[in-house]
């Protein structure tokens, strides 16, 4: 299956786009050395989440990103237009390397688009009109982390948490602002709003406050809970202690809030 639904009725939804590393041996034979070290995983989030929060309702991508990136556009579009970034079917690592020894057609591309992206967003679409229809309203909390230093990406090292909310167009101003509250009162942290990550795809097409539906994204630096960004991406669970404090405040306050 290349989506798993856990059910919750509370209004918030934890998707998790990027940390399932299911690549068909077919497709995994076609990488390269480089991308078979699958190094753009977004590792352990679904760990670091984990029972921090009861009741809530997760929707995680099983399939990695480089057969079929949830997180970006299905035409194709890029997200950040003018920067590095990378596509629906990454050629390129995190680094700008090529990652394929045989790259994709555009006809497996929009193959494992229909097999992949399209039943993740179809599920998420599901969860939020199943909470939405309950409650009038459904909060979806877009889980994410990368390395903190990657210059083909962005200049200088990310702030430990990097809050998107597409310029404030995907969730009501309050969610914004309690969630960057929470964050920066962590006095070991750092946070930015809208910064090098504004919110991807999820966040832009499932967050319409006006339709009753609020998105934010959160991308964690991977240094705050590996022992280091590098292989074999280990979790520290000691150093992941006090972040996931952190977070289940964000999420126990996303749990609880109501439209006024």
């Amino acid at each position: 299956m290349p989506v798993d639904v856990t059910v919750g009725s509370s209004p918030l939804i934890l998707a998790i786009p990027h940390a399932g590393t299911e690549i068909a041996d077919p497709i995994l034979q076609r990488l390269n050395e480089i991308g078979r070290r699958v190094a753009d995983t977004d590792w352990h989030v679904d760990r670091l989440y984990n029972d921090l929060i009861d009741d809530v309702t997760t929707v995680r991508a099983n399939f990695h990103r480089y057969v079929c990136d949830a997180n970006r556009d299905p035409s194709g579009a890029s997200l950040y237009p003018g920067q590095n970034s990378t596509g629906l079917v990454p050629l390129t690592s995190f680094d700008g390397e090529d990652i394929w020894d045989d790259p994709p057609s555009k006809v497996e591309i929009a193959t494992w688009r229909s097999a992949c992206h399209a039943p993740y967003h179809a599920a998420l679409a599901a969860q939020i009109a199943r909470l939405r229809a309950k409650h009038g309203f459904a909060v979806l909390y877009d889980c994410h982390s990368i390395r903190s230093k990657i210059p083909y990406l962005f200049e200088g090292t990310l702030p430990d948490f990097s809050i998107g909310t597409y310029m404030g167009a995907s969730c009501d101003p309050e969610i914004a602002a309690q969630v960057t509250q929470l964050c920066k009162q962590a006095a070991d942290y750092s946070t930015v709003v809208d910064g090098r990550f504004k919110g991807g795809w999820t966040t832009r097409k499932f967050g319409r406050p006006e339709n009753n539906v609020h998105a934010i994204q959160m991308e964690l630096a991977q240094s705050t809970y590996l022992t280091d960004e590098a292989a074999p991406w280990q979790y520290d669970a000691a150093k992941a202690a006090p972040l996931r404090e952190i977070l289940k405040d964000v999420l126990t306050y996303l749990k609880h809030w109501r439209p006024t």
